[in-house]
Order: structure tokens, then sequence, then C-alpha cells
């Protein structure tokens, strides 16, 4: 054995320069394989593209109108060019409020993912920008965003029009890709311990916002759920905000008008003037405080010359 160990190490001492290449070699191979990924997601990309141009020129062809997002990326000649009478039906404020809606649309899909704690943990890849579809989709967001106009009522050229229109497109085609990606992946990623942490800080999730759960189970559960997360993912200042929201009991209305029933019977009591004491006598002695007279009521006056319902105090006797 020591002398398959000695020569081992006696060739490594001769063929040090071997390491190099095979450094190279693994080089190589790594950015191959980013290449090879980078390929795979344009041709799901154009795939998707495809398919929606497809659909384009299904619709055109019924002579439907065709949604703002199903039209492809590409500003090369496509099947809905040849319909020239298309964009004619509407005018460019209508196409504008239609990608506006679609643009708002998968951004509220994709702030789900941002603001969701739960869906953080579920699907990690749609808030981790390592990851190669997830980051083709921010920037294809970056791009729609910057290209977007202030209002409907603005005024573009057909260019900018048709680059604005295909940016919505590529925005929310990425958006899907992406989201299937990370609904495939969820938390493969992760190792065995990682993923353990993962399912500790699901359970303990649902506990911080259940509201059958008092408010010190959940503001622990809250801490650990940070704890559990902490290294793992990162959450935004405004997914934690959501989540502060709901794990926070709404007590504010409910104490107030728990107070104002509890004070409600005890208000006549308070206003009730205190009763003197009564002096201390010897035993056996009668009492010499005079007992207090009855109490006196207004009594509605029935003479004539009275207005009906006047009340008329009796006179104490002299």
């Amino acid at each position: 054995m020591d002398e398959v160990l000695q020569s081992v190490f006696t060739w490594i001492g001769h063929n040090w320069w071997v390491a190099f290449v095979a450094l190279g070699v693994v080089g190589t191979i790594g950015r191959r394989w980013e290449l090879s990924a980078r390929r795979r997601h344009q041709r799901r990309l154009e795939v998707l593209h495809a398919k929606a141009e497809l659909k384009a020129a299904q619709a055109a062809a019924r002579g439907k109108a065709v949604p703002a997002a199903s039209l492809p990326a590409f500003t090369a000649p496509t099947a809905t060019a040849g319909t020239p009478e298309a964009p004619a039906r509407e005018t460019q404020a209508t196409q504008l409020e239609r990608l506006f809606a679609t643009h708002d649309a998968v951004t509220a899909r994709w702030l789900e993912y941002e603001l969701d704690v739960a869906k953080i943990i579920a699907f990690p890849a749609m808030s981790d920008g390592r990851q190669p579809l997830t980051a083709a989709f921010l920037r294809a967001k970056r791009v729609a965003d910057g290209l977007r106009p202030a209002s409907a009522k603005a005024k573009l050229t057909k260019e900018q029009l048709a680059e604005y229109r295909n940016a919505v497109a590529d925005f929310e085609v990425a958006f899907d890709v992406a989201e299937r990606d990370a609904r495939r992946l969820r938390d493969s990623g992760f190792t065995e311990v990682e993923r353990k942490r993962l399912d500790t800080a699901k359970k303990l999730l649902t506990v911080a916002i259940d509201e059958a759960a008092t408010p010190a189970e959940r503001q622990l559960a809250y801490r650990r759920v940070r704890e559990e997360l902490d290294g793992l993912i990162s959450i935004s200042d405004e997914a934690i905000e959501v989540l502060e929201n709901k794990v926070m009991l709404e007590l504010g209305p409910k104490a107030s008008a728990a107070g104002e029933d509890a004070a409600a019977p005890a208000q006549p009591a308070a206003s009730a003037p205190a009763p003197e004491p009564e002096p201390l006598r010897a035993p056996g002695r009668p009492s010499t405080t005079p007992p207090a007279p009855p109490a006196q009521w207004p009594v509605p006056a029935r003479g004539n010359g009275d207005a009906p319902g006047r009340v008329v105090h009796p006179k104490p006797p002299r």
C-alpha cells in the first residue's frame, strides 16, 4: 500500500502541470454548460413566441381581435403583419390601455411571489436573481418598465408602440417560463438540512398568521420564522412588512368595544352620590340622626292655565 501511494505521489511530482490542464478543462466545461443553458432558455422563448404567433394568426383568421399580450416579440414580419386593417380598428390609446392592463397583470402576479412569504418559501427560485430564467424575467421587466409611456394619451410613433408591445410580450412570456421553472424546482437546490429548515419555517408561518393563536404564540412563531429563513432566502423589506401586518392582532376596535361595555353599567353608580357614614353610637342607645324624608318626584300639572306636560315641583312645608 505504501509503495502504491509513493508511486502516485512520485507521478504527481513529475506531472504537476496536469493540474493546470485539468483546471482549464473544468473551466471550459463550465462555460459550455452556461452557454447551453442560455441556448435552452432562448429556444424555450422561441417556442413560446411561436405558439403566441400561431394563436394570433388563428384569431386573426377568425376575424377576432388579437390580445396585445399574445403578439410575438420579434420585430421581423409575422403572421399578424399581413392584416393592416387590424390596427386601424382601434386607436393608439386603446392599444396602450390594453398593453397597460397586461403589463399590470403580470406585475401583480410577480408581486404575489415577492410579498407573500409563504410563496417565497414554497418557490424560492422566483426570488433568486441567480437563476437564469428569473434573471431573464427581471431584465424583461426592466425593459418593459422603461418603455412604458406615462399614460394612454401619450403620442407614440409606430416604432415606439411596436417596441413597447414587444417588450410587454417578452415580459409576459419570460414570467411564464420563470414561474413554471420555479414550480418545477421548488426547494431542490437546497441541502437536506436546509429543506428541513424550510419545512419548519412553513409550519411556524401557519401559526404566526393563525387568528386562533394567542398574541404571544404568534410573535414567537414569527421570530422563529425569521431565524429559520436567515441565510437561506432573502426576503424583501416589503414582504416583511406584509407579514408583520398579518401577525399583529387587531385588538384596537375589540378592546375599545369591550371597554365601553364594561363602563356602561358602572356609569349610573358613579354618578350617584355616596351615602354619608352613620356616626358611631353606643350599643343600646337609639340613633339621634333623624330619618331621611322620602324622595319627592315631580308631578305633572293638571290645573287650568298650565301648559300640557308642564312639571310642577311641590313646595316644601314651612
